[in-house]
């Protein structure tokens, strides 16, 4: 792992003075500023994420995910900062851990280093969240990962949820004999449920055009006589 950090740092241009750089000119001339070294301070959590995610955004798009989190961790470095990226670093290699995004990464990275600013910001959302247009899966997975890091779980983390969706879904759930305690049942039921309704709505989409068909023809064929 150390090996590829080395060589994705060579690949970018390297370290400059204090950690500050320019990085090499891969779009149309654009100069993006490297980040700062991150020491562990809990005041600079919020800038470094923000350097290092537009410097993703600018200059590594084409890049791996886990590429993106090594480039990262190239820059955490000194006091407790080390140790824990030491501790990713070799759970990355044993396969203990991964990331979807670089953005579960700094969300990890703000948890351990923000003193609670993450926890907030992620209950926050959490609290916004909505349903709307989503199917249920989609919006499973968003408050799923709303939720992760937010501080929030037990009866509050369904409280949440339930508020989330959408009435009528949120209805036929509350009337079911049994009601549901854990938020993995909520999810599991709420998916289920809207799937069948879903399925519903297509058969009936399908019976109408159907209806709509057999009178067209009917009408073109009574036109004939």
């Amino acid at each position: 792992m150390q090996v590829q950090i080395q060589a994705l740092l060579a690949a970018q241009g390297g370290v400059g003075a204090g950690g500050a750089g320019i990085g090499p000119n891969t779009g149309a001339h654009i100069e993006v500023a490297k980040p700062a070294i991150f020491n562990e301070e809990t005041g600079k959590v919020g800038g470094f994420i923000m350097a290092c995610r537009l410097y993703l955004k600018m200059k590594m798009r084409g890049t791996s995910v886990e590429e993106q989190v090594q480039w990262v961790l190239s820059y955490v470095q000194g006091g407790s900062a080390d140790v824990w990226k030491e501790n990713i670093m070799e759970e990355l290699e044993s396969g203990e851990m991964e990331y979807e995004t670089a953005e579960e990464f700094f969300t990890s990275l703000r948890k351990k280093f923000g003193g609670g600013e993450e926890e907030s910001v992620k209950a926050v959302e959490l609290r916004k969240l909505e349903q709307g247009g989503k199917t249920m899966e989609e919006f499973v997975q968003e408050f799923k990962r709303a939720a992760r890091g937010s501080g929030c779980e037990g009866r509050p983390l369904v409280e949440e949820f339930k508020r989330g969706m959408n009435g009528g879904i949120r209805r036929k759930l509350m009337e079911v004999e049994n009601l549901l305690t854990s938020i993995e049942n909520w999810y599991r039921r709420a998916t289920a449920l809207d799937r069948n309704w879903q399925e519903s709505r297509r058969e009936e989409e399908r019976l109408r055009k159907k209806e709509i068909g057999g009178g067209t023809q009917k009408q073109e064929k009574q036109s004939l006589l």
